[in-house]
């Protein structure tokens, strides 16, 4: 059967933004989650639909990443980036290379499966090791093809994620001091438990609100777990991470409704009051004291590296540790 062509609506902009740290970039204050727009359920059409509509909107922050469904994700987001659209989509992506030479190869196959000549943010993906910030700064390490990237033209800013410790990033945030180096973004978990639980709100980011970097919040639902505890609202979730100073909240979108969801998070979003935070966190309490519903900090679930140790390159050895062999 043919599928019908895909085709864009214009909108005014719904979406209110934010300043990107320092950068002096403009971004929707809500981002899209790139894991979620490839999975198997949706069509390479209804992805495109998704991201296009998004950007049609307002919502301009377009995060990804080079272990997304196996490449799936870079590739729906570069489709939906033809026709013009790139000159709305301020475009993130994450890469897992330690070495320079992996994090070089997987840089470059990200920009082709993206389909354009810059990146507008990239990031090392999944510090979760007290050892990644080491082999990311080591010589030959990762950061010399991030700095070799960006003196070429092929990324603009450069920053890292990470969801297990914040005294990993702490360390991280550490070790780029060490060597003069400044990151103009960090991604975290920003959500209504983690202020109870090993919590990036506390540790990390009065840090990079200090020094000015940008914030990016993820997992403000857990990738749903945390709804499971029946104790807070998918709006609720969002506007807590939007009420903290974050630059933006990304949340995962495969499906219309979802898209719906985030702008009407941002449509209703007024920063919510100490008495509200207290409420908030008050009824969490008790369900996030043992991290049970922030599965990416207690468990391995989420830690996609860790699956998948080739991804992170370097010697034979570590790799072998990684993988528990």
């Amino acid at each position: 059967m043919r599928r019908a062509k895909v085709t864009s609506v214009r909108y005014e902009s719904e979406m209110p933004t934010r300043t990107l740290g320092n950068t002096g970039e403009t971004v929707s204050m809500v981002g899209l989650g790139g894991f979620h727009i490839g999975k198997n359920h949706l069509t390479k059409p209804q992805a495109v639909r998704i991201i296009r509509c998004a950007l049609d909107r307002g919502l301009n922050f377009m995060d990804n990443s080079w272990d997304y469904n196996d490449g799936e994700s870079e590739i729906r987001l570069g489709k939906a980036l033809k026709d013009g659209y790139r000159q709305k989509a301020f475009v993130m992506t994450k890469v897992d290379g330690r070495t320079k030479k992996e994090a070089s190869k997987q840089i470059n196959q990200s920009l082709k499966r993206l389909g354009i000549d810059h990146i507008d943010l990239l990031q090392h993906h999944e510090v979760i090791r007290f050892d990644d910030p080491d082999r990311i700064f080591a010589e030959k390490g990762a950061m010399e093809a991030f700095t070799e990237a960006q003196r070429a033209g092929k990324i603009r800013y450069i920053g890292f994620t990470g969801h297990k410790d914040p005294h990993i990033h702490l360390y991280m945030l550490a070790k780029a001091k060490q060597r003069d180096f400044r990151f103009d973004t960090v991604q975290m978990p920003l959500n209504v438990m983690d202020a109870h639980f090993r919590s990036f709100e506390k540790h990390v980011l009065p840090v990079l609100v200090k020094e000015k970097i940008g914030v990016l919040g993820m997992k403000s639902m857990g990738d749903g777990v945390i709804l499971k505890s029946k104790v807070v609202t998918p709006i609720e979730c969002l506007h807590y991470a939007l009420s903290l100073p974050t630059s933006v909240v990304i949340t995962g979108i495969d499906s219309m409704e979802l898209l719906e969801q985030a702008f009407e998070a941002a449509k209703t979003f007024r920063k919510l009051t100490r008495e509200q935070i207290a409420a908030l966190l008050a009824k969490t309490a008790g369900a996030a004291m043992s991290g049970e519903y922030e599965l990416f900090k207690t468990t391995s679930h989420f830690d996609s590296t860790a699956q998948n140790p080739e991804w992170l390159a370097g010697d034979s050895a570590h790799v072998k540790a990684l993988a528990g062999s």
